[in-house]
């Protein structure tokens, strides 16, 4: 063929049919979940958790897990496979059954100490909820922290 070079290919007929079907399957999926507007149908639609907007005069809250350290020091547990080994949503998910049984937080000090060696231990952790206010749509204040649970951590 003229112009083109031995290494380039061009798609053929069958090739671009294969293509228009599968943009259209996807296109064809999208719609169908936004119509329907159901997570069921994720990632072929809304997810509709991401997708929400917060009152004006409301309430935010936030799940954390705060630890004091062998080392004397206080820091936030990052909640995510690379950190402590446990992910934040993991967490919130099992918050009632936390509050229950804060023993439940041993795994966190324990992913933690597996995965870092080298730093400092976590020797008391607390699961805290902090609570930020909106009045008319700004923040009315700094948050407002509740233990929910304390665990003195096993070595």
């Amino acid at each position: 063929m003229a112009g083109v070079a031995d290494s380039d290919v061009r798609l053929g007929r069958v090739g671009k049919g294969v293509r228009l079907a599968v943009a259209l399957v996807g296109i064809g999926l999208l719609v169908n979940g936004s119509v329907r507007a159901s997570d069921d149908v994720w990632p072929f639609g809304p997810m509709s958790q991401y997708a929400q907007t917060v009152p004006d005069d409301a309430s935010i809250t936030y799940t954390r897990i705060s630890a004091q350290t062998d080392a004397g020091t206080t820091v936030d547990v990052p909640l995510n496979i690379e950190g402590a080994g446990v992910a934040r949503a993991e967490i919130e998910a099992r918050t009632g059954e936390i509050v229950a049984n804060p023993s439940l937080l041993q795994t966190v000090a324990d992913g933690w100490a597996k995965k870092h060696p080298d730093k400092p231990k976590y020797v008391k952790l607390e699961l805290i909820r902090d609570t930020t206010q909106l009045v008319e749509g700004r923040v009315d204040g700094p948050p407002k922290a509740e233990v929910l649970a304390t665990w003195q951590v096993r070595r």
